[in-house]
């Protein structure tokens, strides 16, 4: 998981699993309504972008969040396990 926390809460993450082939599957992201709108989810997906160069591996964006993240993004197409549809 990736997180932003504040006193020990977390007020943000995304959660994600590995597949057995090493693929990183986002399959949540939530944000707190005390940071809505201030681009903490799109932070999130970003750093997983960053991990996944960073460890070679590719991502499946099952979440609704990331998968319109990368749509609007082109330049990570690299990371993607597939094309999105």
């Amino acid at each position: 998981m990736f997180y932003v926390g504040q006193d020990g809460a977390i007020l943000a993450e995304l959660v994600y699993s590995k597949s057995a082939d090493n693929k990183m599957i986002i399959e949540h992201t939530e944000v707190d309504d005390s940071l809505s709108g201030k681009g903490v989810g799109l932070d999130l997906v970003t750093t997983a972008v960053d991990y996944a160069r960073k460890h070679q591996i590719k991502i499946v964006p099952l979440c609704s969040f990331a998968r319109s993240v990368f749509k609007r993004t082109p330049e990570w197409a690299d990371v993607l396990a597939s094309p999105l549809s």
